[in-house]
């Protein structure tokens, strides 16, 4: 490979990378007081991954207040909601299942 395709190469992972930081700097600026409640998500409005694995997109619940999907609320309002902790919904899940 030319020096010229290693310096492009570089360069280009180098802005894929600063892209990827700066992606998961604006996320943890908007996370800030916030806290993961499970259970309150309304269908296709979830943040991220469930608990079961079943997809890992913000987006894909295909129904309301699910207990093993999660929304960013403010910190402190999640019980007020009716929903659970990251915790609380790993114990309901695991009551659920057996496991």
């Amino acid at each position: 490979m030319s020096t010229t395709k290693h310096t492009l190469n570089a360069a280009l992972v180098a802005v894929m990378a600063l892209g990827l930081t700066t992606a998961a700097s604006a996320h943890a600026d908007s996370a800030k007081g916030k806290e993961k409640c499970y259970g309150v998500a309304k269908a296709g409005k979830n943040s991220c991954a469930n608990l079961t694995d079943t997809h890992a997109c913000a987006g894909m619940s295909t129904k309301d207040n699910d207990p093993t999907e999660w929304t960013l609320v403010a910190k402190g309002t999640c019980a007020k909601l009716g929903g659970m902790s990251t915790e609380e919904a790993k114990a309901a899940l695991a009551k659920a299942t057996g496991k």
